[in-house]
């Protein structure tokens, strides 16, 4: 991140989106849009250029889309401190996972208020997740198990799992609903800071970037029930 501001990248194919956001960004004293791109391929080589440390993706877009975009910086040891927020419309879930999957720090919806957007952009930074607790068991529950009523973990996943102690696990059980630190301390009884490193241990030893593909890979092993 920036000393001084966070830095921020637009990719969309929409111009006047694009200046709508950048004007709500630029008004903030810590917020810069340092590049702006109409279509994947040129985000990827302004991303590589600018190395901005949050990144608005858009989905639909021309030459690259922003999934591909998304796995491309997310897949980059030199951009590993960029955070890719994916820009969707509700009715377009099955891509909004996919760039979770991808490695997508979360997601907006285009409509998202002004206040919301700048607060989820602070938020990656930090290593938050920008997915609201409603918004992420409505995503996945249509999305991820409508593939499958029940998964079952992959050896991958199995080994990953068996590194989870009890408690861990059980935290992860809690991170996949969406709650905050705060919820879930409330709801079992913890500390904030206990369950803040919980969540870090369950992050690092499940090797997740952030909270929402801890989420994913509750799911895809299939022990969060539906």
């Amino acid at each position: 991140m920036s000393e001084q501001c966070i830095t921020v990248l637009l990719a969309d194919d929409q111009a006047l989106l694009r200046a709508g956001f950048a004007m709500v960004i630029d008004s903030q004293a810590d917020l810069r849009v340092v590049a702006q791109a109409g279509d994947g391929a040129e985000a990827l080589r302004l991303v590589r250029e600018h190395a901005p440390d949050v990144v608005l993706m858009d989905i639909r877009m021309p030459e690259l889309d922003g999934l591909q975009a998304t796995a491309r910086i997310t897949g980059e040891a030199a951009l590993a401190d960029t955070k890719v927020i994916v820009l969707t419309t509700f009715d377009t879930d099955e891509y909004a996972l996919q760039a979770l999957r991808s490695g997508a720090a979360g997601f907006l919806l285009k409509d998202v208020q002004p206040e919301v957007l700048l607060d989820s952009i602070r938020t990656v930074v930090t290593g938050g997740a920008v997915v609201a607790p409603t918004t992420t068991r409505r995503l996945l529950d249509t999305a991820l198990l409508g593939e499958q009523q029940r998964r079952t973990p992959t050896p991958e996943q199995r080994a990953k799992l068996d590194l989870l102690t009890k408690r861990e696990r059980q935290m992860l059980q809690e991170m996949a609903t969406g709650d905050s630190n705060t919820e879930i301390a409330a709801r079992l009884y913890l500390s904030e800071a206990t369950v803040k490193t919980h969540v870090g241990q369950v992050l690092a030893k499940l090797g997740c970037r952030d909270r929402v593909q801890a989420v994913v890979f509750a799911y895809d092993a299939g022990i969060v029930d539906h």
